[in-house]
C-alpha cells in the first residue's frame, strides 16, 4: 500500500527535509519511526527539501509498505516513536501512481516578521525581527513584482542543480496584524515549484524595494542576468514555514 501522510515540523534542530549523512533530518527521523514501529526499514518521499531550520504545517510524504495499519490510524502509530517536534497530523492511501514529489502542483510557503525595538522571546523562534517596516499597501504593490513567470536564477542559492531555474508564481499575499505589542507581517508565497533559498531571498528584495533601498529596475536586471549581487539579504530560515502542498 502507498500511504501518504501529512507532517508538521519545528525545523529548528534539523538540517532540512532531507536525509544527511552528518546532520540530524526529518525524512530519517521519520524512517526510523516507521522501522521502530512497524519492524519495515523503507524510503520515505517528500513533496520537496525545506532547508536547515525552516519550518512546515503542511509537508507531506509517501512510502510504500505492507502493513495492517489503515492510512488513517498511521498518524498515531508513528507519533509515538517520533521526536516532540515532528508529528504527522493526518494519513491517507493512494495509487502508486501517486508521488508526493513529482505531483505536487502548487506549493504555499509563508515567512513571518515582527516589527519591534526588542526581542519578544515568544516569537522568536518562528519569525525574524525587524526594527521597523514598510507600511502595508507599499508591501503588498511591490509584491506584486514577484508573481508570473520568471527566471529566479539570482534568487537560488550556489551550488544547485536544477535543470531549469524558471518558475511561476502564482500569488504573494502580505497580511498583518497586531500581537503582544508588536506589529506582525505574514507574506505568503504561492507557486508551482521553489528553488534552494529562493522565497527567504523574495522577502529580504520585497522589503529593500518596499523601503525604497532598491529600485524596481534592479529586481527587473536581476530576473534577465541571474546576477545575485542585484538583490537584497537572504532572510533567516527560522522565519518561513512550508503551509501547503496542492495536487
Amino acid at each position: 500500500m502507498r500511504y501518504v501522510l501529512k507532517i508538521a515540523y519545528d525545523g529548528t534542530a534539523y538540517a532540512g527535509w532531507q536525509r544527511q549523512k552528518n546532520a540530524r533530518s526529518v525524512q530519517e527521523e521519520i524512517e526510523t519511526a516507521i522501522q521502530t514501529a512497524l519492524g519495515s526499514k523503507v524510503r520515505v518521499t517528500g513533496s520537496g527539501r525545506t532547508d536547515a531550520g525552516v519550518h512546515a504545517v503542511g509537508q507531506t510524504c509517501h512510502f510504500d509498505l505492507d502493513a495492517s495499519v489503515p492510512p488513517d490510524k498511521m498518524p498515531d502509530c508513528l507519533n509515538r516513536f517520533l521526536p516532540p517536534d515532528i508529528r504527522a497530523l493526518d494519513g491517507f492511501g493512494a495509487d502508486e501512481s501517486f508521488d508526493c514529489n513529482r505531483s505536487a502542483k502548487r506549493k504555499t510557503y509563508c515567512y513571518a516578521l515582527y516589527v519591534s525595538e526588542r526581542e519578544n522571546p515568544l516569537k522568536e523562534r518562528y519569525m525574524a525581527r525587524l526594527d521597523n517596516a514598510p507600511e502595508l499597501e507599499i508591501l503588498r504593490k511591490k509584491a506584486k513584482l514577484f508573481e508570473g513567470e520568471h527566471d529566479f536564477k539570482a534568487f537560488c542559492a550556489s551550488g544547485s542543480s536544477v535543470k531549469t531555474t524558471v518558475r511561476t508564481v502564482y500569488e504573494v499575499r502580505v497580511e498583518e496584524s497586531e500581537s503582544y505589542q508588536s506589529r506582525d507581517l505574514k507574506i505568503y508565497v504561492t507557486g508551482n515549484g521553489f528553488l534552494y533559498n529562493m522565497v527567504r531571498t523574495m522577502v529580504g528584495e520585497l522589503l529593500d524595494l518596499a523601503n525604497g533601498k532598491r529600485e524596481e529596475d534592479s529586481l527587473q536586471r536581476a530576473y534577465q542576468s541571474g546576477d545575485r549581487s542585484l538583490l537584497g539579504k537572504t532572510m533567516p530560515a527560522k522565519g518561513l514555514t512550508l503551509v501547503s502542498v496542492e495536487y
